[in-house]
């Protein structure tokens, strides 16, 4: 019963200690940060005290550190250990054709230990012949994190290296069949692999399903994760994924659809409604219910901001392979100081670009000019019942068509405007988030919460809520009369890069230079699904209209689109030859539009990847994903300008934007 241990005993440790690490670090951190109110309920939630944190803190780094490291301490004799890998890679190719590409998942795993093993205990000699000699035979989508690695050739390097803190804070998951167990088990009994049980017991977590083994493609379409795949238990959790209720309003005639007076009125054609909007005033029984997480009351004027939406919404054009968009590029020319983000509002009225040299900028892209809103003394002459105080309120005498934020203090490396464009959100090298006002033009609050840099910013699609992305491995969620985090978001064991609101506002995902994507529940602050599959960094996420699918796409310049409801993945796009940096849906869902910094945008049809989807199949077991099937639409290289951001209109037309960068 010797792999049934092995499997028990990783489950155990797994949950236990890392759970107790982060809450004394947590605990430390609101500390050393004077965040008393939050340091004290965190505190009576986990019926400790404060006396008790005092005695931990002190010796907690250095103990849990060298208590971690520990781990790889061993008796064995250096020279063995090539032969014991030896040994297990003959195991693994005589095995069965069934089982071969399931057990082959414990080469790299136990290659890396077996590695650490021999530098901890200073063997280096022995460790660097041992890495030689066996790691350009692992999976190429190890080689990156296989490099950094390589950097750990003796015990001193092993503190305070972020890649040893992956490894050590989390054990690398194998998702196995019973059948391929019931081998690996039988094998270490029959051999007596002390060395490798050791190793399975400590830094493996063997995570066993019943049904039949899964074959190299399945395997490798959900591998490359640093800390191995997704446990099952990790995407049990139910999502509400369905849209919130849009509440009643009165939608008057538009003029144009009022037909000329007498009798003999031209007969209108009757519009079709749409499916999304149908949708949304309807009680959609996966959606979350209204009052599950606050949300700011409508005002007026949001009230007619989505009038103009269901107008423009009836006046779209359906797209698809036989009705191809069509696209407007904004070219930034001379960019000498580096354009480092693009972002378009939700009603495509107004760019806003981030430069290298800390300065934002944004433009109108309509008629209508940037204006600021009069000094004090002229506002008091308005007449505040007026109709038209809003228009009044605004000084001509300002209006330009481009406006510029000074306050960051390196690179800007996102944008986000609200949704009543009254506000913009920006993030930076310089480690803040600041809250910008497009009424005055002027800098309203400076966040200051994470550590580093912070690579992304997005604002809800409610308003009120934001959420950003850093290089402390968290994302936070904040509102903006609130200047500390309402949430931190930490499970990431390297950068999150990216991060994106779900339509309904009740969870957020972030995506991972650890190659995974996480969707975060807003509302309780746990993870709720772990999906896994990159071979690299994600950068860019879009979750579709109507909430059930996102499609996420980074480094490894391949779009993967995932199912929600259980974390499955349903497609694999591939076509981009760079990195991919943006990613968005058409407006009713059936089309996704990419770009990254191979000069091109590409249109894919994703509606037939939803539709052949099997609503059937077992959750536990991965998806055969048809990769041979093209859902490549059309392609549209640029001259020479990488594209920075995509936004679908309300109309569908899609607007693009980037830097024109000469050879």
């Amino acid at each position: 019963m010797e792999g049934n241990r092995a499997e028990s005993v990783g489950a155990g440790k797994q949950d236990s200690i890392p759970d107790k690490q982060t809450l004394f670090a947590i605990l430390q951190y609101l500390r050393k940060n004077n965040l008393t109110g939050t340091e004290t309920l965190l505190l009576k939630e986990a019926n400790l005290t404060a006396e008790d944190v005092k005695d931990q803190a002190p010796t907690q780094s250095a103990s849990e550190v060298s208590q971690a490291l520990a781990a790889y301490k061993s008796e064995g004799d250096p020279t063995r250990y090539e032969d014991f890998y030896t040994n297990l890679k003959r195991f693994v190719e005589k095995s069965l054709d069934t089982h071969k590409s399931e057990l082959a998942m414990l080469l790299y795993p136990v290659f890396v230990q077996m590695y650490l093993e021999l530098v901890y205990n200073r063997h280096e000699d022995e460790a660097r012949s041992f890495f030689l000699k066996f790691s350009l035979e692992q999976e190429e989508y190890f080689q990156e994190d296989l490099a950094r690695l390589a950097t750990v050739s003796k015990k001193e390097h092993m503190e305070g290296n972020q890649l040893m803190d992956s490894f050590r804070t989390s054990k690398f998951v194998i998702r196995m069949s019973r059948e391929s167990y019931t081998q690996l088990k039988r094998y270490l009994q029959e051999h007596e692999q002390s060395l490798l049980l050791n190793i399975i017991q400590e830094h493996l977590f063997i995570d066993v399903f019943e049904g039949v083994p899964r074959h190299k493609q399945q395997i490798d379409s959900t591998a490359g994760g640093m800390a191995g795949e997704a446990k099952r238990e990790a995407n049990k959790s139910k999502m509400y994924y369905g849209l919130l209720r849009e509440p009643d309003i009165n939608i008057p005639l538009d003029d144009d659809d009022e037909g000329p007076e007498g009798e003999d009125k031209p007969k209108k054609k009757k519009m079709k409604k749409d499916p999304l909007l149908m949708k949304k005033s309807k009680n959609d029984p996966n959606a979350p219910s209204v009052t599950r997480i606050p949300l700011p009351e409508l005002k007026d004027s949001d009230k007619i901001d989505k009038v103009t939406a269901y107008r423009e919404a009836t006046k779209r054009v359906k797209i698809g392979p036989d009705s191809l968009p069509s696209i407007c590029f904004y070219t930034f020319l001379n960019a000498y100081e580096g354009v480092s983000s693009i972002e378009i509002s939700e009603d495509s009225s107004l760019i806003s670009v981030g430069f290298a040299d800390s300065v934002i900028r944004l433009w109108s892209l309509t008629p209508t000019k940037l204006r600021s809103v009069k000094s004090a003394g002229d506002l008091n002459h308005i007449d505040p019942e007026a109709d038209d105080v809003l228009e009044r309120m605004m000084d001509e005498r300002s209006a330009s068509e481009s406006k510029s934020l000074l306050g960051h203090s390196g690179p800007v490396y996102a944008t986000s405007f609200s949704p009543d464009r009254n506000y913009l959100t920006s993030s930076s090298e310089d480690g803040t988030i600041r809250l910008w006002s497009l009424q005055t033009w002027s800098n309203l609050v400076c966040y200051k919460g994470h550590n580093y840099p912070v690579w992304d910013v997005k604002f809800s699609p409610h308003g009120h809520y934001f959420a950003s992305a850093g290089h402390d491995r968290t994302a936070r969620l904040w509102s903006t009369d609130h200047y500390q985090p309402l949430r931190i978001f930490a499970g990431h064991l390297s950068d999150v890069d990216s991060v994106q609101f779900h339509p309904n506002c009740n969870y957020i995902a972030t995506g991972s230079s650890d190659k995974t994507v996480r969707v975060w529940d807003v509302q309780s602050g746990n993870c709720v699904r772990v999906l896994t599959g990159h071979k690299a960094a994600v950068h860019c996420l879009c979750f579709s209209p109507d909430g059930r699918y996102l499609a996420s796409a980074g480094v490894d310049q391949t779009i993967l689109v995932w199912d929600v409801t259980n974390g499955n993945l349903i497609g694999q796009l591939k076509g981009h030859n760079d990195t991919i940096y943006s990613l968005s849906f058409s407006r009713e869902g059936s089309v996704l539009a990419s770009g990254g910094i191979d000069n091109c945008v590409k249109l894919w049809h994703v509606s037939r990847i939803f539709d052949h989807q099997d609503t059937e199949a077992d959750a536990t077991v991965p998806a055969i994903i048809n990769l041979k099937e093209n859902y490549e639409i059309s392609s549209f290289p640029t001259k020479a300008s990488p594209v920075l951001h995509l936004h679908f209109t309300r109309r569908n037309l899609l607007l693009a934007g980037g830097p024109y960068v000469s050879s």
